[in-house]
């Protein structure tokens, strides 16, 4: 199948397809003439990145996982290492949100949000006066 119809199965665009390709993440044969041609495994491959990309795997863990995919003597092991080092960033990632969180209330909350000049978010923006 053509690039457009990958497209349409996997729900990925034509132009994140050429990308997965021009990375090497994805490799469709090339027919005598050129053009890509995508087969069902391939469609299905890129369906895997996709859902494994919505999950907020980088591309390296990506291709990673992807080898692991194809790889029938894989160890469940690796997998669960790869997806084990990523939940640990995003539970990083979500203390660090709540702490911006935090400030950020804070800061809100101690404005009046008035005609005055004076502003508390302003304030803690600019840092400790020199």
């Amino acid at each position: 199948m053509n690039i457009g119809e990958a497209a349409r199965q996997s729900g990925l665009p034509a132009k994140t397809i050429r990308y997965y390709e021009d990375i090497d993440l994805v490799v469709p044969r090339r027919g005598g003439n050129g053009y890509r041609s995508y087969s069902p495994t391939d469609v299905h491959k890129l369906q895997f990145v996709q859902r494994a990309r919505g999950l907020g795997f980088s591309v390296q863990n990506c291709r990673t996982l992807l080898s692991l995919y194809e790889d029938e003597n894989r160890a469940s092991a690796d997998v669960k290492a790869i997806a084990e080092g990523h939940l640990a960033e995003i539970e990083a990632k979500i203390e660090e949100l709540k702490a911006l969180r935090h400030t950020l209330k804070h800061l809100v909350d101690n404005c009046h949000g008035d005609h005055r000049p004076h502003c508390p978010i302003i304030d803690g923006l600019a840092g400790p006066e020199h």
